[in-house]
């Protein structure tokens, strides 16, 4: 009799405890309510192209962000991007790149993860092709200033082989530096 007694006294000694345990554990949150709201950023981008003819590439953007969280954002970029050549006899490549994209902060709400997906639209040197757009990229904002580095595609813009001959595709490293503000 006494051992079933101990078993009861240590199985209402377990539960109390678990219960204890989960009330213990609780803590008193400060949450604050978050405002879901739009934000622009204006920006300025240079890069460096991987693929003849082209080496440098400068442009400028706005992006529309609204915020669904603290944490997540939905994105349109918009802008002008020019593609320098790297020879003189060959015509640089202006286009104005629209993307939509997701963007998740995923270290203390100031580094980010985004991808963005869209098109590239060549306005310059009789050049009239648009290319599909793919841009993964990594950064740092604060309330004001925002800095990231990314890998932008193009799918579709002409590019030189080693052999002189046309091929398809090629990609870009670039970094954006921008100021943004909520509207």
């Amino acid at each position: 009799m006494k051992i079933t007694q101990k078993i009861k006294f240590l199985l209402v000694f377990a539960i109390s405890m678990l219960f204890a345990n989960n009330s213990n554990a609780q803590e008193v949150q400060d949450t604050k309510n978050y405002d879901q709201g739009f934000r622009l950023g204006l920006g300025v981008n240079a890069g460096y192209a991987f693929a003849d003819p082209y080496k440098l590439a400068l442009g400028a953007d706005a992006r529309l962000q609204y915020d669904l969280t603290k944490r997540y954002s939905l994105t349109l970029t918009t802008g002008f991007t020019n593609l320098f050549v790297s020879k003189a006899d060959g015509s640089d490549l202006g286009f104005i790149p629209v993307k939509a994209g997701f963007k998740a902060f995923v270290w203390n709400d100031q580094f980010y993860l985004m991808g963005e997906a869209g098109a590239a639209f060549a306005v310059t040197n009789d050049y009239n092709k648009t290319s599909l757009l793919l841009a993964p990229s990594i950064g740092y904002a604060t309330k004001r200033i925002d800095i990231s580095l990314r890998y932008e595609h193009y799918n579709d813009f002409a590019r030189l082989n080693n052999d002189g001959s046309l091929a398809k595709g090629f990609g870009q490293l670039g970094v954006r530096l921008a100021y943004g503000f909520e509207l």
